[in-house]
């Protein structure tokens, strides 16, 4: 198995990492602040370690990138010579730091150009995938939904390291849908702010996107 290195100790880097435990991977999750992962640790059991965001990117065969999108770009490119060439899988989203409205998310993006965009150009040798970012930390790992396996829409400039994804949410129970290069993320990201339109405005958050075919 290979090893998952998460960036971000929030609820979806504690979630996605608990996920990756659960299916026989070896995690290291990197923060700021190692003792906020003690519970975590302790809970999760040999498999799981924690240590700094350098620790983490440099421990991970496949990275996980789970931190607030302002904080994205400094973040990625701080580390950027330990992510060369690793799949990064950009679960992260272009949220800016103001209340919804009418339970609409505002993005400090444009509708021209996503987060991710941002991050490959910034860092042109990381090879970021996009996922995860379109559905609650509940639903993430081995959702149970009566229809049968939501869709993860995904997408990215480099096919071996979505190929990698792909066998990752194989895993974690999803049917995925390859939307094609990194321009696709504008849609991906946007998805968020559609998922979270019923819990902001009814309290209702369960649930996740299914795409039909004829």
């Amino acid at each position: 198995m290979k090893k998952i290195g998460v960036i971000g100790s929030g609820i979806v880097g504690k979630v996605l990492a608990s996920g990756f435990i659960k299916h026989g991977y070896e995690v290291m999750i990197g923060t700021r602040d190692v003792a906020k992962l003690n519970d975590w640790k302790n809970k999760e059991g040999v498999k799981a370690q924690s240590g700094s965001v350098e620790d983490a990117a440099k421990f991970g065969d496949i990275i996980v990138l789970a931190v607030k999108g302002i904080s994205a770009e400094s973040i990625t490119k701080s580390i950027e010579s330990l992510l060369l060439d690793k799949t990064v899988i950009d679960a992260t989203n272009p949220i800016a730091e103001v209340p919804p409205q009418n339970g609409v998310l505002s993005y400090f993006t444009t509708i021209n150009e996503s987060l991710m965009e941002r991050l490959q150009k910034n860092t042109p040798k990381v090879n970021y995938v996009k996922a995860f970012n379109s559905v609650g930390n509940a639903f993430m790992v081995n959702p149970n939904f009566p229809g049968g396996k939501p869709s993860m829409f995904i997408c990215g400039n480099n096919e071996s390291s979505k190929t990698a994804v792909k066998e990752i949410l194989d895993l974690f129970g999803w049917e995925t849908i390859d939307l094609g290069k990194a321009e696709a993320a504008r849609p991906i990201e946007s998805l968020c702010i559609l998922w979270c339109i019923p819990g902001f405005i009814n309290n209702q958050w369960q649930h996740a996107f299914k795409l039909f075919r004829m």
